[in-house]
């Protein structure tokens, strides 16, 4: 038989919605507007995290590869930089990643920039929007630095990758090889370290390696971080936050760094967003910017221990 039915209850559906109007309040008791952006742009993030999904696109008797946006981020930035203001949007992505109880290929983002923002003021609102959906309490803050020492007892901007290696090695069964500083990093995080988090936190100044479209500031201790943040809900990613790069330059130098890394990788390289760096040459307000992950907030609403309860339907049914 064919099961054509939804993967989520029609309870769970009412909450989507209901959080769904939740936010949009929110925002607009802030007067930040709400936009829309493509979903279909000829361009995509080269990150080697992140892997698009293409699609060819037939108009008359030419046709164009377009790829679906993996977050409106860039869209998000040109509107920002035409003189927009402080701007949300709750929009679909896609991200070709391996179907998990924490991933589906299509799912939706919430997200946000707000002109002349610190970083801590960024963290401070999602602080608040997050206390507003999930009625939970104080959510903590902790650097990068401090999460590793206290749970690995190493400094991860420091550390050398042999040294990181042979921690990985005894911390995890690894299965690949030739990995990157970045690569030992992260399955580091996700494997002995997010498990025993706070129920709810705030990780901040990533390695700089880790930058993204995040600028770069030295911490401290003297050393270069990420102005970058991570929120944690239950051991699961919830948002990632950037004191945003505006200086078109270093944007076109870090797409080049990403693509070299995919062609070490062995993936495709992708050109370079040029009318993100014509937007960023034109002048981008200085403004941090977070993207939330809606679907994985609604799992910690309703308790679910898949994403496909929350979602209509989900990648298996459509």
């Amino acid at each position: 038989m064919v099961d054509w039915k939804p993967s989520a209850s029609l309870q769970n559906l009412q909450q989507r919605a209901y959080v769904l109007a939740k936010i949009r309040r929110f925002f607009s008791e802030r007067a930040v507007l709400e936009v829309e952006t493509p979903l279909l742009g000829s361009s995509t993030v080269p990150d080697a995290y992140i892997e698009s999904i293409a699609a060819q696109v037939v108009e008359g008797n030419s046709s164009r590869k377009n790829f679906l946006q993996t977050s409106p981020e860039f869209f998000m930035k040109r509107l920002l930089a035409s003189g927009s203001g402080s701007i949300y949007q709750i929009a679909k992505a896609f991200r070709q990643e391996e179907k998990s109880a924490r991933h589906n290929i299509e799912f939706t983002l919430l997200e946000w920039y707000r002109l002349s923002y610190s970083l801590d003021q960024l963290m401070a609102e999602l602080e608040e929007l997050v206390q507003e959906v999930l009625d939970c309490g104080p959510i903590s803050r902790l650097s990068y630095r401090e999460i590793f020492r206290q749970h690995l007892q190493i400094d991860p901007h420091e550390i050398l990758l042999e040294e990181l290696q042979q921690l990985a090695s005894s911390e995890i069964d690894l299965s690949g090889s030739n990995l990157s500083k970045t690569d030992y990093l992260q399955l580091l995080l996700s494997n002995s370290i997010e498990p025993k988090l706070p129920p709810f936190c705030i990780i901040y100044d990533y390695p700089s390696e880790q930058a993204a479209l995040a600028t770069l500031a030295t911490d401290e201790h003297g050393v270069v971080v990420a102005k970058r943040f991570e929120l944690f809900g239950h051991g699961m990613e919830l948002a990632n936050g950037y004191f945003e790069l505006s200086d078109a330059a270093e944007q076109r130098a870090r797409f080049e760094t990403d693509n070299a890394t995919r062609k070490e990788k062995g993936l495709q390289a992708h050109d370079a967003d040029e009318k993100l760096i014509a937007a960023l040459e034109s002048g981008l307000p200085s403004c941090s910017g977070v993207a939330v992950g809606v679907d994985r907030l609604l799992m910690l609403l309703v308790d679910a221990k898949h994403i496909s309860e929350v979602i209509s339907f989900d990648s298996e049914r459509v």
